[in-house]
């Protein structure tokens, strides 16, 4: 994907003459008000041709001494006026033949690249030519990309190219993609990057060790990935092909869903019963790993004394299970009494908390919480259990270790949420994120550690702009040091404009599908061009325009339909493979 040779080598300088020769669109314009810059210039089109936006194109133009300078750009507006007119109603005198006029097409283009750099305007009258093949790649800088990803397709159906190291944590990390949602096709595009990097060639060596999870939390989109859609058609498959991608579904999925409420350890997904492993946590791991505070993730520490109630119960908590005098297993001894379930084990926290009753987990003295504040977080408490309480459990199931999310069985993890309260959304999503983090925290300062790349839609629900939650701290720590831990967050949200502004600061990749109107006047899609920004309001499905730290311009791009079933109706099994379970 590469150029054969250097703007600068004989062989760049060659290959760059004959692409203007042959594939010519116009001339460099020199009006005074169409006057060319360094960074930008006005082309006259050929009445034989067409440039529209987004077309990647190439001049040349000579210095005094005869050396001369490659200016590569792309098209950012197009427009079309009447010579020989002055008045809007002449347009009609034309039509008919009274005024003598000529229509003429007129593009502008946005220079991304000046080889040698040497910033001088070409010169009016010379030759511009479509870019095409290497002299398209040297401007898009894919020459100077050592690990490449395509990350789709240009209109013209040639691969859009992202520098590798910019995405696995070498040189930078994370990806952010916002966009209206379901037209946007946030999802599907969030998946698709990573098929590119899983079943290309991009990851190298690395791709063995490299895993991927993601939190399905619409439908059941995602519960198919490792079956082949029925409706591929020839086009979209060409479209693999030219992306050097196999059109085939994920070789490598595991699929992982809350267990269902009741004596059984069955997942609660829908319509997928067969392949997904039903998942919780016991009632220890639960007190000894202080997850109570994701429970209480949409709190807000800076109005409430609930915080500090939540930090004191959770480390006393951790503290009873630590005795060397409590019981092994899943269960937990608190008050002489072992509790077996979650519903037992909120009853003990009530009894310890209640000053009424001696309990002093809230705190001593003038340090003890309010009644008032203790009473709120009992009700809290016991309204997240509602939701919650079948994830955590006592000694009802044997080998709870096959139970648990296990990134390690595959390449990639699909933790399906979507059946779940949104209480108990976030607070697998806090537990499984946190967990990760002291994980590659504890493998301690390992050089380039395999990464691991994490999708989540909905990232403005979990960190949003304004307040503090356990889950925001886990997902703006992953933003700002995951990655030196090898955690690459690819976060999916309707507006960007809603989320912490670090999270979103700190993706290298920056993408978007169709946005509203006034959300793509934030100041969030500041990398966005302003004709980009009117563009994004007309994107279709499929369609995005994307960002990388080396181009100065955004690029559009389509990505083909997944090649993985998204729904039941596309996998090609019998009907009882994937029947529904009612027990």
């Amino acid at each position: 994907m590469t150029a054969a040779g250097s703007p600068g080598s004989a062989n760049g300088r060659h290959e760059a003459a004959t692409a203007t020769a042959d594939q010519r669109a116009g001339l460099v314009l020199g009006t005074e008000r169409e006057a060319s810059t360094p960074l930008g210039f006005w082309v006259y089109v050929d009445p034989d041709r067409y440039l529209q936006l987004d077309d990647v194109v190439h001049v040349q133009t000579p210095l005094p001494d005869g050396q001369l300078v490659d200016l590569y750009g792309v098209v950012d507006e197009v427009r079309a006026h009447q010579e020989g007119v002055s008045f809007t109603s002449d347009v009609a005198l034309a039509v008919e033949g009274v005024l003598p006029v000529q229509s003429v097409v007129s593009a502008h283009v946005a220079v991304t690249r000046v080889e040698p750099e040497i910033y001088v305007p070409p010169l009016p009258g010379l030759p511009v030519a479509i870019a095409t093949g290497a002299v398209r790649e040297t401007a898009l800088f894919a020459d100077r990309m050592k690990r490449q990803l395509a990350f789709g397709l240009s209109r013209t159906l040639e691969p859009v190219i992202g520098n590798l190291d910019f995405l696995d944590g070498t040189s930078g990390a994370h990806v952010s993609i916002s966009g209206i949602s379901g037209v946007a096709t946030k999802t599907s595009y969030a998946t698709f990057l990573l098929y590119s990097l899983f079943e290309g060639k991009a990851l190298g060596a690395r791709a063995a060790n490299a895993k991927a999870v993601i939190f399905n939390v619409k439908g059941e989109d995602l519960l198919f990935l490792d079956q082949p859609s029925t409706e591929l058609d020839d086009g979209e498959r060409a479209k693999y092909e030219r992306l050097g991608l196999p059109a085939r579904p994920f070789a490598s999925v595991a699929f992982f869903a809350p267990v269902r409420r009741g004596p059984h350890a069955l997942p609660e997904t829908g319509t997928r019963q067969e392949g997904v492993t039903g998942f919780f946590w016991t009632l220890r791991e639960f007190c000894e790993r202080g997850y109570l505070r994701y429970l209480f993730a949409d709190a807000d520490p800076e109005l409430s004394q609930l915080t500090y109630v939540v930090d004191s119960v959770a480390a006393q908590l951790a503290k009873a299970v630590a005795d060397p005098g409590h019981p092994r297993g899943p269960n937990v001894l608190i008050g002489g009494r072992l509790r077996r379930n979650f519903d037992e084990l909120i009853n003990a926290i009530e009894e310890q908390t209640d000053p009424d009753k001696g309990g002093d987990w809230a705190g001593h003295g003038n340090s003890a919480a309010t009644l008032g504040t203790i009473r709120a977080f009992m009700r809290r408490l016991r309204a997240a259990g509602q939701h919650v309480g079948h994830l955590l459990r006592g000694d009802e199931f044997e080998h709870p270790d096959e139970h648990r999310v296990d990134l390690a069985r595959k390449q990639v993890t699909v933790v399906d949420l979507h059946r779940l309260h949104d209480r108990a959304q976030r607070f697998v999503v806090g537990v499984l994120l946190s967990n990760l983090m002291e994980e590659r925290e504890a493998q301690g300062g390992a050089d380039r550690p395999p990464p691991v790349f994490i999708v989540v839609d909905e990232l403005n629900k979990y960190a949003p702009r304004d307040g503090h939650s356990p889950i925001k701290d886990v997902l703006l720590d992953i933003a700002e040091r995951g990655r030196s831990l090898g955690l690459i967050l690819i976060g999916a949200q309707q507006t960007a404009s809603e989320v912490e502004p670090r999270v979103v600061s700190n993706s290298a990749f920056r993408v978007v599908g169709r946005l509203d109107a006034a959300e793509a006047q934030r100041s969030e899609y500041r990398f966005l061009t302003p004709q980009a920004r009117e563009r994004a309001r007309l994107l279709k499905q499929g369609w995005m325009i994307m960002y990388q730290p080396e181009l100065p311009v955004p690029l559009l791009l389509q990505f083909p339909r997944p090649a993985w079933a998204t729904r039941p109706s596309e996998v090609e099994a019998t009907a009882d493979a994937f029947a529904r379970f009612d027990r």
